[in-house]
């Protein structure tokens, strides 16, 4: 029992209460008299103020005024003040015994007011005095002195005696304090149980939860720091339950993975059918004309100039998609994006500019007209690699008009560059499937121009290193890629 949070809740609690009375009562022994007069020594000082206020400037409503503050300062301080005139007599007075403070205020003019009273305090114009009357036995604060006007004045009101009453209200603070504590106690003791009930309850959940059993949840709707402890115990016991559930799946995750793995076994055997297919041709090429140059099949020197041309053009499409391969791989896998700030306009028009011969060869009229700078942040070299893919893909698919519209789109915070070249849409059933690796929507055609299939997975690689937009759309007279990156200003 002495232990438990109820008992030592009642303990503290009454503790304090008994502390509060026990220092309510040493403040009323030591320091209640002290602010009972200086209290009465205010009262008396805000009067002088207003008499002498009233009296210095004297017009026919000063003694309207002064009956008004006679009454109030008689009914709501209980003082009584006495003026006298130059001629000795009583200018106003709000005292039934006039004469009484007429004697005294002329014997504190003329014999000085040491001998009748302790001076609390004296000023130039007034002194504040306490003293005893022995016909009617009681305390008085009296001020006297002089008014601006020239007036003498005696103030004077009843103190009662502050030790006895502060020794009344002790003893009656201590019967009422000892009486709050056994009440309070008693009070704690039985309201605490709402307090230390959810605590129980909050360790029986926690004995459960020792034997495993998670379903056992707090229900409490408190919001105190008891309702917090009980919220983070239902949160402990469901990650407990859901980590023995993940335990339990530890198998069907494991099976996941052997499926995983086996679907990575089928893309590699599925890439490497690819660059096989893509190899079968150029290797197979190279080895007949090989034979035909070893078997001197022409004997003319430009038949077998023809037969060296076919094998170095070959071996030269076998390199260029080895190169490609190994640069979608570094992208897709190393994704190292050096970025740096350069001119994208100043780009385009460079991979124009190499590019002029294979137009002139295609017929191709390129249109590209933007002369202003725009800076990006990115990889120079992929983003050209980029462009270049697209102008090269537009230049193999040109037809009818055999135009290339290169344009350059400004917004709020990127720049998006579109490839458009006439000729014949792509099918919509392919149009998400050119960016796959070694995908060709026309087989034939892009083996005779020496396409590999790669050029587009390389442009979603560098897109999606540099968290950039790109997209292939079809329009009326031919098809639109495109790209977006931010501004380096975005």
């Amino acid at each position: 029992m002495r232990h438990s949070l109820r008992f030592k809740f009642t303990i503290v609690l009454a503790g304090i209460t008994a502390f509060t009375i026990a220092a309510c009562l040493f403040i009323n022994q030591y320091f209640l008299e002290d602010y009972y007069l200086r209290d009465k020594m205010n009262t008396l000082k805000e009067a002088y103020s207003e008499i002498d206020l009233i009296m210095a400037d004297k017009n026919d409503e000063t003694d309207a005024k002064m009956l008004r503050l006679m009454h109030r300062l008689s009914n709501s301080a209980n003082i009584s003040f006495f003026i006298m005139g130059g001629s000795g007599e009583a200018a106003y007075a709000s005292s039934r015994d006039v004469l009484w403070m007429k004697e005294r205020l002329q014997v504190y003019a003329y014999l000085g007011d040491e001998a009748f009273g302790d001076k609390m305090e004296s000023t130039n114009n007034y002194s504040i005095i306490k003293t005893y009357d022995s016909n009617y036995k009681s305390y008085y604060m009296e001020m006297w002195g002089f008014l601006s006007s020239g007036d003498v004045f005696l103030m004077n009101t009843p103190i009662e005696s502050i030790r006895e009453s502060v020794a009344i209200a002790n003893r009656f603070y201590t019967y009422i304090g000892v009486t709050a504590i056994i009440i309070s106690a008693v009070l704690i003791y039985f309201m605490t149980r709402k307090l230390t009930k959810p605590i129980l309850q909050l360790a029986g959940i926690s004995r459960r939860m020792s034997d495993l059993d998670f379903d056992v949840k707090y229900n409490g709707k408190e919001k105190n720091e008891i309702g917090i402890l009980g919220g983070n115990i239902n949160d402990l016991a469901q990650k407990l339950e859901h980590t023995i559930t993940e335990l339990k799946s530890a198998n069907r995750q494991l099976q996941c993975d052997i499926d995983e793995k086996i679907q990575i076994d089928d893309m590699r055997k599925e890439f490497i059918s690819n660059v096989s297919h893509e190899l079968k041709t150029p290797i197979a090429l190279i080895r007949g004309y090989a034979e035909g140059l070893n078997d001197c099949v022409n004997e003319d020197e430009e038949s077998r100039q023809f037969y060296c041309e076919v094998i170095m053009d070959e071996a030269d499409k076998m390199n260029q998609m080895v190169k490609k391969l190994l640069n979608l791989n570094q992208i897709e896998y190393v994704n190292q994006v050096q970025r740096e700030t350069f001119d994208l306009t100043e780009l385009i028009r460079g991979v124009l500019h190499s590019s002029e011969i294979l137009a002139q060869q295609k017929g191709a009229d390129i249109r590209f007209s933007r002369t202003e700078p725009v800076f990006i942040s990115a990889d120079e070299f992929m983003i050209e690699e980029v462009v270049s893919n697209y102008v090269s893909n537009a230049l193999n698919h040109l037809d009818y008009d055999r135009v290339i519209d290169i344009r350059m789109e400004l917004k709020d915070t990127a720049v998006k560059v579109s490839v458009f070249n006439t000729g014949d849409p792509i099918p919509e059933e392919d149009l998400e499937k050119v960016w796959i690796k070694f995908y060709k929507v026309d087989k034939a055609r892009t083996r005779e121009y020496g396409g590999s299939g790669i050029g587009l997975s390389i442009v979603k690689a560098i897109m999606d290193a540099h968290k950039g937009k790109y997209g292939v759309e079809n329009r009326e007279n031919g098809v639109c890629f495109w790209f977006e990156l931010e501004t380096q200003n975005s």
